[in-house]
């Protein structure tokens, strides 16, 4: 991949990220940004854009580091299929850990682990889905790593809102993580297809 697709890869990965967060983070707070003058309005979506870019980089610090470990488990466990058991039981001890492990921290009287069990649930199911498109686009050995970055870096990158338990900050964080991280790995094929 030369330089102009890497160039065009961080910059069409920060526009996806930091527009789609600023959507979101607009319509979670919208009387906020519509109330008062216009310039309220300005400053409030230029914040947004402002923070959810800074989101979509750390997509794509995650991005690289991810290469980076799948290259490096490839030579480690000299298998393609070992490193993918590798990956899926990781998959798992991770969505276990989103659920199980918010439960215990911020769980109230009375409450039951299910309402914890929406948002992995929903990121697992989402990342399934990534993965598909990605292996029907290129090849069935793609699916789990797909799906391991998908799910496993973007809960790692997603770490700094899931400790804060703030709904607006947990949308606000994820959308961005999402759409970059989604937006990368379906895109990155295409960029290093030889012409």
């Amino acid at each position: 991949m030369d330089s102009r697709k890497v160039v065009y890869l961080f910059f069409t990965t920060l526009l996806v990220g930091s527009i789609s967060g600023a959507i979101v983070g607009f319509i979670i707070e919208y009387h906020v940004y519509t109330e008062g003058s216009f310039l309220n309005l300005l400053f409030g979506v230029i914040w947004l854009l402002g923070v959810c870019a800074a989101f979509s980089l750390v997509s794509q610090m995650g991005f690289f580091a991810y290469l980076t470990i799948h290259r490096f488990g490839l030579g480690l466990f000299k298998s393609l299929k070992l490193w993918n058991y590798v990956q899926t039981i990781i998959i798992a001890f991770v969505v276990f850990d989103l659920i199980y492990f918010r439960y215990i921290a911020f769980a109230e009287q009375g409450e039951t682990i299910l309402t914890y069990m929406i948002m992995p649930l929903l990121l697992l199911g989402y990342g399934l889905i990534v993965a598909y498109l990605k292996a029907k686009d290129t090849n069935k050995g793609a699916f789990i790593p797909a799906l391991f970055f998908i799910v496993v870096v973007t809960s790692i990158e997603w770490v700094p809102a899931l400790t804060v338990n703030e709904p607006k900050w947990l949308w606000l964080y994820v959308t961005p993580l999402i759409t970059a991280n989604t937006w990368q790995v379906l895109i990155l094929h295409r960029l290093t297809k030889k012409a």
